[in-house]
Order: C-alpha cells, then structure tokens, then sequence
C-alpha cells in the first residue's frame, strides 16, 4: 500500500473516530476516557480533549509503573492540561506488599483485582460513558471487541463502553500519531509493544503477539475490559 493510500485510509478512520466522539462527547459532561498512556490511548485523548478539555481522563496508578509511564504521564498532563484522574488502590504498595508479599507473583489474578479492576470500576461508576483506546489486533483476547456496547460493572450498573479504535491497526495508530505529531512513551523504542505495570512487563516473548510481553506469558488480560484468562 502506498502512502498515498496509508493516508487516505487513516484519515477517513480519523473522521470516523471524531464522529462518534462529538456524539457522545460534546456537551454531555458524564463521560470519562481510560488511558493508559500507551499509543492507542494518548491518540484517543488527543482527539476527545479537542471536543472537551475537561473530559475526565482516568489512569490507573498501580504504584508500579515504570519511571518512564510517570515521567511521560505528567508530560502529557501538562502540555496537554489534561483533566487527569489518578485512580489510586485502597493500599500502598508497601502496605499490600507487607500483607500479602509479592502477589504480582504469586497471584497476579489478585494483585489486578486489588490494583487495577476495583478502583477503576469504582471509578466508572459515576459515568454514563466509558471511552477506551482497545482495539482487535492488540490480543486474541480481543477479537471479538465491539465499537459499542453496555457493560455490566459489579452491583448492576450498566455503562455504555464505546471503542472507537476498535477496528485500527498498529500501524494506523503509529501512522496517525505521526501525522498528529503526538510524542509516544519512550519505551517503546526499547522494544516493548504492549506497557503494564514494571514487574509484568517485559519484551515480547512472541514477535507476532504484542501482548506475549505481559504477565510472563502466563495470562492475557488483567480483568479490567476482559475476564483474565490464561494465555494460549
């Protein structure tokens, strides 16, 4: 494919993209976006904050990202003047780590569980809109994805969760950002493909699944958008 082409097609999924944010974005006031600050999700901000700056923009703070995801972070959430949300556990991790030793390895199951789905959960519950950076290709796992749909968080309250990246490519995303000029976490040049937490991230073990890098291989998903199952 062409430049020519590549840009033709990024663009009409940009304008795809910024269609279904101004719908649910503009002037509703009970929508939030999840980033993680990875290439999806800093590409999705960008384009919701130009409909609303003040769009809520949660990012889970585990305690053990890497310096380079803090340091990016605040970079970011300054330039941009981010209306950032820092979803923080109901324990340090040095108090869960006293409690409970390393559950990362132990049990990571549990450690996501206290980490990352509980507060984020409790957190998307005072909203109507869940907008994320998900997208098909990232994990088998998410093959199945759909653009829009409810979920169901713990209690029975149903959220609209909408993806509009859903049907992009890495290099739709690269691509964009490039044309965006949109300055990417610089672990990616490292080599890293997809950036959780520091202890459960490491280079990818496949080079054909970008997500290989998490977990050790030995599970997928955290919990947060997809049940964790093992990996296959």
């Amino acid at each position: 494919m062409s430049t020519v082409e590549i840009n033709a097609e990024v663009n009409a999924k940009l304008d795809h993209v910024r269609a279904e944010l101004a719908r649910e974005v503009t002037g509703k006031g009970d929508v939030c976006l999840t980033c993680s600050f990875q290439a999806e999700d800093v590409l999705l901000t960008k384009l919701a904050i130009a409909l609303d700056p003040k769009i809520p923009i949660l990012f889970l703070d585990t305690g053990y990202h890497f310096k380079e995801t803090y340091e990016y972070r605040d970079r970011i959430a300054s330039e941009w003047e981010l209306n950032l949300i820092n979803l923080l556990p109901e324990k340090t991790v040095a108090e869960q780590e006293a409690e409970f030793g390393l559950l990362y390895q132990s049990a990571p199951d549990r450690c996501c569980g206290l980490r990352k789905v509980e507060p984020l959960f409790k957190a998307v519950a005072n909203y109507r809109v869940w907008l994320t950076g998900l997208r098909r290709e990232q994990a088998r796992s998410r093959a199945a994805l759909e653009e829009s749909a409810m979920f169901s968080l713990p209690g029975g309250k149903q959220v609209l969760k909408l993806a509009p990246l859903v049907e992009w490519t890495t290099r739709d995303v690269w691509y964009a950002c490039e044309q965006l000029a949109i300055p990417l976490l610089p672990l990616y040049e490292r080599g890293y493909t997809s950036i959780g937490c520091e202890p459960c991230t490491s280079l990818p073990l496949d080079p054909n699944d970008p997500r290989s890098g998490r977990w050790a291989g030995h599970k997928v998903e955290c919990g947060i958008h997809i049940q964790a199952a093992p990996a296959r």
